[in-house]
């Protein structure tokens, strides 16, 4: 039997992870149900489409993404949220990166306890730690009323600082920081980088290269099915 789990990893989830973007796909299945306006989805192609045109960096995307998704989420059912994020996960689960796959089950044979931190909606969130298996997951939250229904309120939004979240969960199930690992592609994982051990910048975006760098934290690149290593 395995000893109780002491060391903690910490991952982002998309651009980590999954290869895409889990609130993107959210919100595009959304609008196939018919929760959100299909105007929802031109939107969603114009910030995605800016930012494959270099107009804007990365973050300047994730940003917008979360922005329209919370701009539409009022006055809608957690129930079509759920049926959605249950529709999404299957069909995508299986896109994500080899480097990260590799890294995960490592730690999991390693016996760490391991979380994510997204900031992508907790609902597809958690649907996706059903094939994850991780340890805890953390996504954004968006209140709800007593009939089910989300007001639009945002109540949670781990990208703020995503170090508070990770130094809390670590405090309230007596974990350590020796040995730990923290895995990220942008700045908002910058403060879960830099209180770990091994922290990894993957796939990083310019921000966070830059900040990698400066530290001489481990810079990762999976292009195709190659992972480089890149030399601050």
């Amino acid at each position: 039997m395995a000893g109780k789990k002491t060391k903690i990893a910490i991952f982002d989830i998309d651009g980590t992870i999954f290869r895409k973007n889990l609130a993107f796909e959210l919100i595009n299945e959304l609008v196939w149900l018919k929760v959100f306006d299909k105007k929802v989805r031109n939107e969603l192609v114009n910030h995605y489409t800016s930012w494959l045109d270099h107009k804007g960096v990365y973050e300047d995307y994730r940003k917008a993404i979360v922005g329209l998704y919370a701009d539409n989420i009022r006055g809608c059912k957690q129930e079509d949220v759920l049926k959605a994020s249950q529709i999404v996960v299957p069909f995508f689960k299986d896109r994500t990166y080899i480097f990260a796959n590799q890294l995960i089950e490592k730690l999991k044979k390693s016996n760490y306890n391991i979380i994510a931190i997204s900031g992508s909606p907790q609902e597809i969130v958690e649907e996706y730690n059903k094939y994850l298996k991780f340890d805890a997951v953390f996504g954004a939250v968006y209140e709800i009323d007593k009939n089910g229904i989300y007001t639009g309120e945002a109540l949670f939004e781990p990208p703020k600082d995503k170090g508070q979240v990770a130094r809390q969960y670590i405090a309230e199930n007596n974990l350590t920081l020796a040995g730990s690992y923290g895995v990220g592609d942008t700045e908002s994982d910058a403060k879960v980088l830099e209180m770990v051990e091994n922290p990894i910048a993957f796939n990083p975006n310019y921000n966070l290269k830059k900040i990698a760098a400066e530290k001489n934290w481990r810079i990762v690149v999976e292009k195709k099915d190659v992972i480089y290593e890149i030399n601050s």
